[in-house]
């Protein structure tokens, strides 16, 4: 189901209910870029901490925003049986408040949800508000002294057009006329109560649903008892209940406490925390403490599906429809049956064709990805003694390893564990090239001589050695056969001990201390005869 700002507050009610009965709820995200290109030394690399990484990531979603979110709400029947209800949610910053919010466009990234048909409109026109707790502080602190402004130069227009229509038709309307403004969206309801009030004191208004507002002439007596009343629709609080729009949702989410599944979810969990919760803190530690507070327990299917690769022989294969489609053909008519996952009403459309890189659609895969994961290594573990009905809370005992461990791309460790230290990472021995001869060799003219036969990621160790690091044995051994007789670039195996210019450094000072120590012993033997 695509869900828009003009039917989300109808949605609301609905999918509370179906989170809190949910076993487990599966995440994905489509944002405007990943990684900015502007950023100086910002992509990822193999010699990237986390804590390095995460200042990387920081920035770069400080400068992106989400298109889409995917939700997938796995409910478990009383069978073998779980039934699945997937929406699209557009998303779009807020408008109402002091700041405009800005972010950046990743012309590829862009040029990538276009290819998959993604509907922009939606995005621009439809998209849903959103702020975080910071952001909404600061409009409740201007929402109770008046000195709020509306953002969008779109949204004036709109109201300027009704404050008109309300101008023209209040001078000659008696006290207790009505007239209707038509045409308005959720978002925009609101936006032209507050301006009208704000604008003219003997008008009142409400709103009558349907995209519709009644604005009536009233005595400024009237107005103000009006105001004071139960029932006015802009009150401070639900003009930031309404404000907050997707964020009520998140809300939702963290006080359920359900598992909340993704895939490769790093970004997506920076995400969450910068744009519904609070800017993401400098601290990489801060950051794991405050996302495990509100989500206990993370399932990343990247981390449980190289697991299963690995444990079960199957396929290498990368994408998460592919990982999919492996589980499916894989799946034993003579063992123990599997979970069955029936897609739930209003989402039929993923049974018939495949919507790749729609976030409710890759969400969908995400959480059956899990279950079919997890159901596995079920089998496994028991020997293939599994119940007929297996419990949610089956799985997740067998899955415990993998709970809160968020698959690292490309770095230090092989994940972030969301609840302890994380785990370093078993890269192949990395390698030292000294370079003779070839005056003035940069990192990028490193890389580019080795990328021939195989990927490494270059660091200058000093004035004339550089070091690679590569995530496959092969391509060590591959570059230590190759470059074994290179006229310029000497490559071998690094050793901190020899290699290291802080240790060498090391070594000669107490080489140097030893040597004077030597002397002065000599010397002084020597005084003393």
């Amino acid at each position: 189901m695509d869900v828009g700002a003009e039917g989300f507050a109808r949605c609301l009610p609905r999918l509370r209910r179906r989170i809190l009965r949910a076993a487990f709820v599966a995440l994905d995200m489509e944002f405007t870029g990943l990684h900015s290109t502007s950023l100086q030394n910002n992509e990822p690399s193999l010699f990237d901490s986390p804590a390095e990484r995460y200042v990387k990531a920081r920035q770069s979603v400080q400068r992106f925003t989400l298109v889409q979110l995917g939700l997938a709400i796995f409910s478990k029947e009383n069978s073998n049986k779980y039934v699945v209800h997937s929406y699209n949610f557009f998303l779009f910053p807020s408008t109402l408040g002091i700041r405009d919010v800005e972010f950046t466009l990743s012309a590829s990234s862009i040029q990538f949800l276009s290819h998959y048909g993604f509907d922009y409109n939606k995005f621009l026109k439809d998209g849903i508000p959103y702020m975080n707790e910071v952001q909404e502080k600061m409009l409740k602190q201007h929402l109770l002294a008046g000195t709020w402004k509306i953002c969008s130069n779109a949204d004036r227009d709109i109201l300027k057009k009704a404050i008109d229509e309300v101008t023209s038709w209040i001078a000659a309307a008696k006290d207790e006329d009505t007239m209707i403004l038509q045409d308005l969206n959720g978002y925009h309801m609101l936006e032209v109560q507050l301006v009208l009030r704000q604008a003219l004191e003997n008008v009142w208004t409400e709103p009558l649903g349907d995209m519709k507002v009644m604005v009536k002439k009233v005595s400024p007596e009237h107005r103000q008892l009006l105001e004071n009343s139960s029932h006015d629709h802009c009150q401070t609080k639900l003009i930031l209940l309404s404000a907050r729009g997707f964020t009520n949702l998140f809300h939702i989410l963290v006080k359920a406490k359900k598992p909340l599944v993704g895939h490769n979810m790093l970004m997506d969990l920076m995400h969450l925390h910068d744009k519904f919760y609070r800017p993401l803190p400098e601290s990489y530690e801060e950051f794991k403490r405050n996302i495990h507070n509100l989500f206990p327990v993370i399932i990343d299917t990247k981390t449980v599906t190289k697991y299963v690769q690995k444990k079960c022989r199957f396929p290498r294969v990368s994408s998460l429809l592919e990982v999919y489609a492996v589980l499916c053909s894989n799946l034993d008519p003579k063992g123990p049956p599997y979970p069955v996952i029936a897609l739930g009403s209003g989402c039929s459309r993923y049974a018939e064709k495949k919507f790749l890189h729609e976030a409710g659609y890759d969400a969908f895969l995400c959480g059956s990805v899990l279950l079919m994961s997890a159901h596995l290594l079920l089998c496994r573990s028991t020997g293939d003694a599994v119940e007929a009905d297996p419990s949610f809370l089956q799985y997740l005992t067998v899955l415990a390893e993998h709970v809160n461990k968020v698959n690292f791309i490309r770095g230090g460790v092989s994940s972030i564990n969301f609840s302890g230290e994380d785990a370093p990472c078993r890269h192949p021995p990395a390698l030292v090239v000294h370079v003779r001869g070839w005056p003035g060799l940069t990192e990028r003219q490193i890389y580019e001589e080795f990328k021939a036969h195989c990927r490494f990621d270059v660091r200058r160790l000093s004035e004339n050695q550089f070091i690679l690091l590569s995530n496959k044995y092969k391509h060590v051994r591959l570059v230590l056969r190759n470059y074994r007789h290179h006229p310029h670039l000497q490559v071998s195996v690094y050793r901190r001990w020899r290699h290291s210019p802080s240790v060498n450094c090391l070594l000669q000072i107490s080489g140097i201390v030893a040597l004077w120590s030597l002397l002065a012993f000599v010397l002084g033997g020597a005084r003393s005869c």
